[in-house]
């Protein structure tokens, strides 16, 4: 058994444990979940360790074994750079979900909803975390595309659940509306991958879905065209883009800030990580066709989120609209098509979760003491909760991307690639950047600075707990924001390798030399 499956099957054992094994003991329950999570942590560090920067493997760390023989379909894992990062993102943040939110769901004998229905135990949320974490791990190792496919559905259901029991407000509508998007975009997905199938076993004589095999392989330029989009509008409504994105406001302001974490911090990567891992090596040529559409719609989306974030009076929701805007850069820095546009897409992947899961975190801190999302409840916040209006703005900067955070980093590496290609889209995207302050320092003052109003008097600060939660992931997103080497340096080999099954290079830039005897 190799290190990947081990990886998803540790989270999954752990599910089954805290739903029917922890007991009555609720405390035993968050303690086997978090326990889980660690060991689970623990693998990905040495399955990290184990994977070589110098080898010129596409994929490493593979396993493959026959799972439908007669239809071609294998369990087949492997990892590259990309594929890498993301796994350390999703088995960094559940633990400190796990402990960040130990107190988001209570037994229900305990505390009833306000709606009259019982959100349920606590062993069932914390299990349904181990559950979805397994899935995200076993979607960005899968190598074979029907695996990949089979668990991109099968993790609407710990979603749909997590959101429609344990959240709050218009949970049951927001869930709802998750699913059908979410379906409807599996489905068209399903009959891309049916053609895709029958146009594998046509060309290559046998039927096969594993990735390696499918990447080159030649095809009627219509059917790819056609193939291309059933793909690129399932990954567009998982990230989401604009504009199939009002799912996404919905479910960040219902879901619990565990769970939004989750949801937006990782799985909605799934979708950027999909246009990457099978859009672009499946689909070179309708790639290159069509990016010029999906940049405007990449643009389009930067800007409508930033403006959309500025009007909302729900932080939950506000935090939904700026992850649109956040999407926005990283589609755009995948389909400029250089290498500098795509190394910060990726490390923007892992940027943003972790810029997410800060924001979430404080806020859930404070909607907890507050009992409140709404904007206009809170103000004059630093008075009474110093501590926790420090990491608020720390979290705040890195959503705007201030030098010194990972956040900047990234931002800077797409809009250098949107520049070498277009100077005029690598402006346009940069005018983001200035929405993103005026939303981020909005929120901060009419939350933080001010008089300190009747609602937030006497407001606890942040315990020992919670400031321990949130300290792995500022640490992290400074030293990246200082020293992002180590993440460059694995999603380089990747999107090297991305570049050459599409076709692309980057642009030639051209120096006027310097005249022999003349001033440089």
């Amino acid at each position: 058994m190799g290190t990947l499956t081990i990886l998803g099957l540790v989270p999954l054992i752990g599910s089954i444990v805290v739903a029917v094994g922890a007991g009555p003991s609720l405390k035993r329950a968050k303690q086997l979940a978090l326990l889980f999570a660690l060991i689970t942590f623990g693998v990905a560090v040495y399955a990290i360790s184990q994977f070589d920067r110098s080898s010129t493997e596409p994929f490493q760390l593979v396993e493959s074994h026959q799972w439908i023989p007669t239809l071609g379909l294998t369990y087949s894992v492997g990892v590259d750079g990309l594929a890498l990062v993301l796994l350390f993102l999703a088995t960094l943040l559940v633990p400190l979900v796990v402990i960040a939110g130990w107190n988001d769901v209570e037994d229900t004998a305990e505390l009833p909803s306000s709606d009259g229905q019982r959100p349920g135990q606590v062993r069932g949320y914390f299990a349904l975390i181990l559950l979805l974490e397994a899935m995200m791990i076993g979607v960005f190792v899968s190598l074979d595309v029907f695996l990949f496919y089979f668990l991109f559905e099968a993790i609407l259901i710990p979603v749909y659940f997590m959101i429609g029991r344990y959240g709050t407000g218009r949970r049951t509508y927001a869930a709802v509306k998750f699913l059908i998007y979410s379906l409807v975009g599996g489905l068209v997905m399903l009959a891309a991958l049916v053609m895709l199938w029958f146009t594998a076993a046509d060309v290559l004589g046998s039927p096969t879905l594993f990735l390696p095999d499918l990447i080159g392989l030649p095809m009627d330029a219509g059917l790819e065209n056609l193939m291309f989009w059933g793909f690129f509008i399932a990954f567009a409504i998982k990230a989401p883009l604009w504009p199939v994105h009002t799912w996404l406001p919905d479910a960040s302001g219902s879901a619990t800030p565990g769970t939004a974490v989750l949801l937006i911090g990782v799985l909605d990567k799934i979708g950027t990580y999909g246009m990457m891992r099978l859009c672009l090596p499946l689909f070179p040529e309708a790639s290159q066709t069509f990016a010029p559409v999906i940049i405007a719609i990449s643009v389009i989306g930067i800007f409508y989120g930033a403006l959309a974030a500025i009007g909302q009076t729900d932080m939950k929701r506000l935090f939904g609209y700026i992850s649109l805007s956040h999407f926005g850069f990283i589609t755009l820095g995948i389909f400029v098509f250089t290498s500098q546009g795509q190394v910060g897409a990726g490390l923007y992947m892992l940027g943003h979760g972790l810029s997410t899961a800060l924001l979430f975190m404080v806020a859930g801190y404070m909607i907890m003491r507050r009992k409140s999302a709404n904007v206009a409840d809170y103000g004059g916040v630093v008075k009474p909760a110093p501590v926790l209006a420090g990491m608020f703005l720390i979290a705040g900067l890195t959503a705007l991307a201030l030098p010194g955070m990972s956040t900047f980093v990234s931002e800077f590496l797409v809009l250098l690639g949107a520049f070498t290609v277009n100077p005029w889209l690598g402006a346009g995207a940069t005018l983001g950047i200035v929405f993103a302050a005026l939303y981020v320092l909005l929120l901060y003052q009419r939350t933080m600075t001010g008089p300190e109003t009747d609602q937030v008097r006497g407001m606890p600060d942040l315990n020992l707990r919670e400031r321990w939660v949130l300290a792995p992931i500022i640490g992290i997103v400074v030293f990246l924001g200082f020293y992002p080497a180590p993440v460059l340096d694995v999603l380089e080999p990747a999107v090297a390798n991305t570049m050459e099954w599409t076709g692309s290079s980057d642009p030639e830039t051209e120096l006027t030399p310097v005249a022999e005897g003349s001033q440089p």
